[in-house]
């Protein structure tokens, strides 16, 4: 869908606000775009819907003259939350603390907090380097995505180390096998990970995140619903 239609979709489904998802891959909204014209973005956001930017989650890796212009349309918008990829496997440790560093800065400077996306493929696969990568970068957080904890080749791993660093979340149902399920067939244990973030006072925000080409039509629209409702009943 369009970034226009996504939001409108989104407010009928009875969201009030929207996490802002950028990705090359899709034509949905791209980094092109942005650099073209960042004034032009917000002004179709606005004119789209009513819908609150709480978030934003940069699916891909960036120049840093890219990266400004990132932070120049969550400043346009008034986001204080921006997600990023931590680099893949493999990449070494210095390596990866000087670029985030880098973008921490500038992140800094505008009052957004960046957080790192915890993901099977990358140094945040393993729940201790994504801790430990916070712990070396004053100020960067976790994006919490569970699913990634929950289906791997290693069977269910234990995160509770990151739920200190945790700054955001992506939350979908998800099994042993398939990174998506419909909600109440998979493993998240929902009321596990609200309850931990209760414990570590966490007053931000949590985001429904079904995958791309993932569910389509009417099921992805009741799934949407489903999860909406059920976080509401936890919180």
């Amino acid at each position: 869908m369009s970034f226009a239609d996504a939001c409108g979709q989104l407010q009928h489904l009875g969201f009030d606000k929207t996490e802002i998802w950028i990705n090359n891959d899709f034509q949905h909204l791209t980094v092109p775009e942005l650099m073209s014209s960042v004034d032009s973005v917000v002004v179709a956001f606005r004119e789209a819907s009513r819908l609150s930017p709480v978030a934003i989650f940069l699916e891909q890796e960036v120049t840093m003259d890219e990266f400004a212009t990132i932070i120049n349309f969550a400043r346009q918008l008034r986001v204080a939350q921006l997600t990023i990829l931590a680099s893949p496997l493999g990449t070494p440790f210095n390596s990866e603390i000087d670029r985030l560093r880098e973008r921490n800065r500038l992140c800094v400077e505008e009052g957004i907090r960046l957080s790192i996306l915890t993901k099977t493929g990358l140094l945040t696969e393993d729940p201790y380097t994504a801790v430990e990568l916070c712990q070396s970068v004053k100020g960067l957080g976790v994006t919490l995505d569970p699913s990634y904890y929950t289906c791997t080749t290693k069977g269910i791993i234990d995160y509770e180390v990151v739920y200190r660093s945790v700054s955001h979340a992506h939350l979908r149902d998800t099994s042993t096998t398939e990174l998506q399920v419909p909600a109440g067939l998979g493993d998240v244990d929902y009321n596990r990970i609200i309850a931990s973030l209760q414990k570590e006072k966490f007053d931000r925000t949590l985001s429904v995140d079904l995958l791309p080409r993932t569910m389509v039509g009417e099921e992805r629209l009741l799934e949407m619903r489903k999860l909406r409702l059920l976080l509401e009943s936890l919180l």
